[in-house]
C-alpha cells in the first residue's frame, strides 16, 4: 500500500498526494485537533465556507518516471500541411479530431517536461558543495536544451495547429529561464566554477532571445512583472488541457434539505392553524387579546421555524457526505475519478479508536483541550486503462491554513537573558501547534500518519511526522 504524502505547498498551505491505478478505491480521513486558545470552532469558522474557499482538489496523469519525458517526440511530430491534396480535403470532423490529438500530445509533452524540469531542479538545489552543484546543473542544462529542441523540431505547418505550440514553445521557454536563474540565484557560489556559471546564464539567455525573435510578448507586457507572470500562468493552464482533469463539484444533499425545511414548515403551519382556529373559537369578537394571541402565535413560529430546521438538519447531516467531485477527461469527456467528500466538526467520541489511540501518544504537556475538524475524501477511479505511457493518475488536495490563524496573536513579548551584569533581550514569537493524524485507507488495509504542524500567524514554520502506525 502506497503511503499518502503530506507536503507544505505554500506560506500557510498543506497539500495530500497519492497516486492511483485503475478501478482503484481509497479513502482519506484528515482529523484536525485545533487547540481552543486559536479560537476555531463550528461558530467562527463554519466548516461548508471552509470547504467552499479553501479545499481544492486536482488530479492528472502521473508517471514514475518523472526525471525523464515519459511522452517522446513522436507525439508530435504530426507536421499537417505536409499531406497530399487528397488528404487535405478529407471531412471536417476528421480534421478536428486530427487537431485534439495535436493539442493533446504537445500538451502531455509539455506537462512532463515541466514536471521533469522542476523535480531536477529541486534535487540538484539539494547539493550544498560547489564541486556537486556545477557539474549536475550543467548535465540538467543539456538535457533540457535537448528536449526543448525536439519539441521546436517539429513545428506545425498548419495554421490551426501554430496557436497550440506557440503557447507551449512561449511557456515553456519562460519556465526554463526562470528555474535556472532560481537554480543559479539559490546555489552555491564559487568563483573557480565561473565557466560553469557563464555556461548555464548563456542558456537563459538564449532562451530570452528565442522568445525575442519569435515575437511571443510585447515590450509592454515584458516591462510588467505582473503582466509578464499572470500571461505566463495561463499559458500554463491552457498546456494543462487534456492532462490535468476537469473538474465538476456538486451539493449532494440540496434536494433533502428542502425537504426537511419544507417538512418543518409545513408541521409548524399545521401547528398555527390549529391555534388560530382555537382562537377564533373562544373568542367571540375580535378584541385586543385576539390580535395580541395571534401575534404572539406568529411572532413564536418566525422565532422557532429556523432554529428548529437548523437542529434537524444537523441531526440529518452529521455524518453523511456533502459534496462529490467529478473528474472527466477534457478531450473526450470521459469520466476518470470520483471524489465523495466530507467537511465537519467532530466530537471526541467519533474518533476511530486507532485515531484516538494515536492522538493518546502524545506527551501530556501537549494534551490541550481542541476543536476537532473531520475532512473526509473517498476515491473511485473510474477508468479502466489510462493513455498509454501512463499507469497512474495523481490526486493532490490542497488546505488553505489562513482562516486557521485569523484569531491568532501576533508575536508578542521578549525574551530577557543575563550574561554576568549585563541584561540582554530579543523579541520572541508567538506560535501554536495542530496536531493532524493522516488516515488511508485501501484494500482493507489502514496506514495512520500524525503530523505536528507548528505555525504562525504569517507562515507555517515546521512540519513534524511523528513515528508511523499501521494497522
Amino acid at each position: 500500500m502506497k503511503k499518502v504524502k503530506l507536503s507544505q505547498d505554500e506560506n500557510l498551505s498543506i497539500k495530500i498526494s497519492d497516486q492511483l491505478l485503475p478501478k482503484a478505491q481509497q479513502q482519506i480521513d484528515l482529523y484536525f485537533s485545533l487547540p481552543v486558545e486559536m479560537g476555531i470552532n463550528a461558530s467562527t469558522l463554519n466548516a461548508e465556507d471552509y470547504f467552499y474557499s479553501n479545499i481544492k482538489s486536482h488530479c492528472a496523469y502521473f508517471s514514475d518516471k518523472i526525471h525523464l519525458p515519459l511522452v517522446r517526440s513522436r507525439f508530435i511530430s504530426k507536421r499537417m500541411g505536409e499531406d497530399s491534396e487528397e488528404e487535405k480535403n478529407k471531412n471536417k470532423k476528421k480534421e478536428q479530431e486530427e487537431q485534439s490529438d495535436y493539442r493533446l500530445n504537445l500538451n502531455l509533452y509539455s506537462y512532463q517536461l515541466k514536471m521533469a524540469l522542476d523535480a531536477d531542479i529541486k534535487d540538484t538545489l539539494k547539493l550544498k558543495t560547489p564541486e556537486e552543484f556545477y557539474p549536475a546543473a550543467v548535465v540538467l542544462s543539456e538535457q533540457t536544451a535537448g528536449l526543448i529542441k525536439k519539441l521546436r523540431r517539429y513545428k506545425p505547418a498548419d495554421s490551426n495547429l501554430k496557436s497550440f505550440y506557440q503557447n507551449a514553445d512561449n511557456f515553456l521557454s519562460w519556465h526554463i529561464e526562470q528555474s535556472f536563474l532560481k537554480l543559479l540565484s539559490k546555489g552555491p557560489k564559487s568563483n573557480a566554477y565561473s565557466s560553469e556559471r557563464e555556461l548555464l546564464l548563456a542558456f537563459c539567455r538564449s532562451e530570452n532571445k528565442h522568445r525575442a525573435d519569435c515575437k511571443y510578448n510585447s515590450q509592454t507586457t515584458l516591462d510588467d512583472p505582473n503582466r509578464i507572470t499572470n500571461k505566463m500562468r495561463l499559458l500554463q493552464r491552457l498546456t494543462e488541457y487534456g492532462v490535468v482533469f476537469k473538474k465538476k463539484t456538486r451539493y449532494l444533499d440540496r434536494n433533502l434539505r428542502r425537504l426537511v425545511r419544507g417538512s418543518v414548515t409545513a408541521v409548524m403551519m399545521a401547528f398555527v392553524m390549529f391555534l388560530v382556529l382555537n382562537a377564533r373559537s373562544n373568542f367571540t369578537e375580535v378584541t385586543i387579546a385576539l390580535v395580541a394571541f395571534l401575534g404572539l402565535i406568529y411572532g413564536l413560529r418566525e422565532t422557532f421555524k429556523e432554529d428548529l430546521t437548523s437542529l434537524i438538519w444537523r441531526k440529518i447531516q452529521k455524518g453523511r457526505p456533502k459534496w462529490r467531485n467529478l473528474f472527466s477527461h477534457s478531450v473526450n469527456h470521459s469520466q476518470i475519478l470520483r471524489q465523495t467528500l466530507w467537511c465537519e466538526y467532530i466530537k471526541n467520541r467519533d474518533l476511530p479508536e486507532s485515531v484516538n489511540t494515536l492522538f493518546q501518544q502524545r506527551r501530556q504537556q501537549n494534551k490541550q483541550a481542541a476543536h476537532l475538524l473531520h475532512f473526509r475524501c473517498d476515491s473511485r477511479v473510474v477508468a479502466k486503462a489510462f493513455l498509454p505511457g501512463y499507469d497512474k493518475i495523481q490526486q493532490q488536495i490542497f488546505f488553505n491554513l489562513t482562516p486557521f490563524v485569523r484569531y491568532l496573536k501576533r508575536g508578542a513579548g521578549r525574551l530577557y537573558d543575563l550574561d554576568g551584569q549585563k541584561i540582554s533581550n530579543q523579541a520572541v514569537e508567538r506560535r501554536y501547534q495542530i496536531n493532524l493524524v493522516v488516515r488511508s485507507v485501501q484494500q482493507d488495509k489502514e496506514r495512520l500518519q500524525r503530523y505536528k504542524i507548528t505555525l504562525n500567524r504569517s507562515e507555517i514554520v515546521n512540519i513534524e511526522a511523528m513515528p508511523e502506525a499501521q494497522g
